[in-house]
């Protein structure tokens, strides 16, 4: 039994070291490819974009959000701005009736019945060639509109845009750990824009072509996850999403362990229950490297934690037992004598080098994220808070998905 479980082991740890490798091959391949830019961007042509901004209960951060979209690098007669309360019960909407005198913007009020209902209630009403969403707890960069829009002028069939979203205002270690994570997503995304896998456009800013909506028809509940689901439904199409690597757009993270557990519990079940519903698409080469790569190792991923964890979770089960019986039978300490440490005890098989190599492209990971956002290279402790942090608490999200999955529990959205 141990000597398959070994196997199991070797073979997802390899997987795992082999994406990385691949993003990695990925970056260096196309490296000239991936501009920052600096300063104003210009376009031959300014289309009207119309911009959604659902909101529930976002009094604290809704007025931010709104001020950093009329503070574009855009021509306001150019850009349309939706503001939509879903049934808010805080101070939400008062705050955007202060905003109803602009005529780029238009408040809307309905019942509360989730974030896609607000969105397709703000496609109802848009008359624009493009349009995107802006989550309510986002602030924009005031460049990033129009570098998106450039990737639309430069490329006919591109179908939708997504941005580099950056974690702003961490206040503890929980925080810090996803600044680290949101850096990595930044370099993940602009590789799999390079291969033309995008599995997500996220809230914060995709821009996309209406003529997406008019084809594929409008958002869907999907799981609470309507943004990992308009992009698979894109990529069952042949429909192009592209990143745009310097298109900034800043976001708060949840502040405590709790909240966050809450946050990624929902990704994970929407994006296996997702996978699940468009499980026709997995290992066919016509729908390209999302169906032969993104998916594929994004299972992998949670196979591999799933099964490390447990691994890990037997092995100190085995250990305290024979502690146990040890301290029953001889009386000696649970603890080693420190004066006894041997390095011939180190374990220095191929598995755990393997493992220090993934751990260190991880951190590669990371910095090139941090160069793409920065521009430039440097080490933090946020690295280790993530490594830490989420190898810890993220196997009990996955597990918990994969548990409400096979019992068909909707997690919460708060």
């Amino acid at each position: 039994m141990d000597s398959i479980s070994n196997v199991i082991f070797y073979i997802l740890t390899f997987l795992s070291v082999y994406v990385q490798v691949f993003f990695l091959i990925t970056f260096l391949e196309n490296k000239k490819k991936i501009v920052v830019r600096n300063g104003p961007t210009n376009l031959k042509e300014y289309p009207e974009v119309t911009v959604i901004v659902p909101c529930w209960n976002e009094e604290s951060t809704i007025h931010k959000t709104v001020v950093s979209l009329l503070e574009l690098n855009y021509p306001k007669d150019k850009l349309q701005i939706f503001l939509i309360d879903d049934g808010s019960t805080d101070d939400t909407w008062n705050i955007i009736k202060k905003f109803e005198g602009y005529k780029n913007i238009r408040i809307f009020r309905k019942d509360n019945g989730g974030k896609y209902t607000a969105l397709n209630l703000g496609l109802e009403n848009v008359k624009t060639e493009f349009l995107g969403c802006l989550d309510a707890d986002s602030v924009a960069d005031k460049e990033s509109l129009v570098r998106i829009m450039s990737y639309f002028e430069k490329d006919s069939h591109t179908m939708a845009v997504a941005p580099s979203i950056i974690a702003i205002n961490s206040k503890n270690v929980v925080q810090n750990a996803q600044e680290a994570e949101y850096d990595m997503s930044v370099y993940v995304k602009k590789m799999l824009g390079l291969l033309g896998a995008i599995h997500v456009t996220p809230g914060p800013l995709t821009i996309f072509r209406k003529k997406v909506f008019d084809d594929l028809g409008p958002y869907k509940h999907a799981h609470n996850t309507e943004d990992m689901e308009i992009a698979y439904r894109m990529q069952e199409n042949h429909y192009k999403i592209e990143q745009c690597n310097d298109a900034y757009v800043y976001t708060n993270t949840p502040p405590t362990i709790k909240k966050l557990y809450k946050q990624r519990l929902r990704w994970i079940y929407g994006f296996i229950n997702n996978t699940i519903d468009y499980r026709k698409v997995l290992f066919r080469k016509k729908y390209g490297n999302f169906s032969i790569f993104t998916i594929p190792s994004s299972i992998l991923s949670i196979l591999a934690v799933s099964f490390l964890f447990g691994k890990m979770a037997y092995s100190f089960f085995e250990f305290l037992v024979s502690k146990f019986s040890e301290f029953q039978a001889l009386g000696v300490s649970f603890l080693p004598k420190l004066g006894n440490f041997d390095t011939f005890f180190i374990n220095t098989q191929s598995l755990s080098f393997i493992g220090i190599i993934l751990y260190i492209l991880i951190v590669l990971s990371i910095l090139l994220g941090k160069k793409m956002v920065q521009g430039k290279w440097n080490f933090s402790m946020n690295m280790i808070y993530f490594i830490f942090i989420f190898s810890v608490v993220g196997p009990f999200w996955l597990l918990k998905a994969i548990y409400n999955t096979v019992l068909s529990r909707k997690p919460a959205w708060r």
